[in-house]
């Protein structure tokens, strides 16, 4: 059993729901994401996205695309994040998936990108662009490499298509709480809730919400009826609100225990 299903497994058994973070990696440095990936492990963060920077992150709103263009800029690079995971799963066991968009995927090869992935230790892939209709490569590959692949449902998704999406997915489901980008919002969509019930009423692998969650009574709400969330553009304007201070790291760790306490 994978770490990821391994991990929701623990949860229901505690009747607890899952916290996701997402960062980019390589903002600030490739050395501070480390230490945020380990300080994460110790504050309880039941599962990291580990976002790979690309220069045209049309999924994104400002702020996780202002960090893509800093890492960027930094020359992170694939082979530099691939280590990265090698050294921090020597260290921890936090379930580790790579977001990322088909680009860097198709140009580094696919079956390269993945065979690379699985002896780094990453367990599972979230390709943001990558419609499930056109995935029997990546789902095929996945299936000998033995990594998780999460895809998206949006509240525009039709509940056929959902269907064929729940049957595929592994690891979990990426529900997309509204249409747009990502970015706080400070109200979330009124029928949130009854689109959740509906998925949740045609599939029994775990669904998590991201997209705009921005406070803690959103993030309760939401875990009435999912099985988790994924909060990445209130985390990463954590980390620049905080890039000049030493403790960078232990501010943003008292952040996410604030969130899960």
């Amino acid at each position: 059993m994978g770490r990821i299903k391994e991990k929701f497994k623990e949860l229901r058994k505690n009747n607890r729901k899952a916290l996701i973070i997402f960062i980019t990696a390589g903002y600030p440095n490739l050395e501070t994401t480390e230490k945020l990936i380990l300080e994460f492990s110790l504050r309880g963060v039941d599962i990291l996205e580990l976002g790979i920077p690309f220069s045209d992150p049309l999924a994104d709103g400002p702020i996780i695309q202002e960090s893509s263009e800093f890492a960027l800029k930094n020359k992170v690079n694939l082979n530099a994040i691939f280590n990265l995971v090698r050294r921090v799963r020597k260290k921890t066991s936090l379930p580790l998936c790579l977001m990322t968009y088909y680009n860097p995927v198709f140009c580094f090869g696919e079956e390269r990108f993945l065979k690379l992935a699985k002896s780094s230790g990453v367990d599972g892939l979230i390709i943001a662009d990558l419609p499930v209709e056109e995935s029997s490569s990546i789902l095929r590959l996945a299936k000998i490499y033995d990594l998780d692949i999460i895809f998206f449902i949006s509240p525009t998704t039709s509940l056929k298509r959902a269907k064929i999406i729940s049957k595929l997915a592994s690891g979990f489901i990426y529900y997309i709480s509204l249409t747009g980008v990502t970015g706080p919002r400070q109200r979330l969509p009124q029928d949130l809730i009854e689109n959740l019930r509906r998925i949740k009423a045609i599939t029994s692998k775990p669904i998590c919400v991201g997209f705009g969650i921005s406070n803690r009574t959103q993030l309760e709400k939401i875990n009435r009826v999912a099985d988790g969330v994924i909060l990445g553009s209130i985390v990463i304007k954590k980390i620049k609100d905080n890039l000049n201070r030493a403790d960078l790291v232990k501010r943003i760790g008292d952040f996410i225990s604030s969130l899960k306490d």
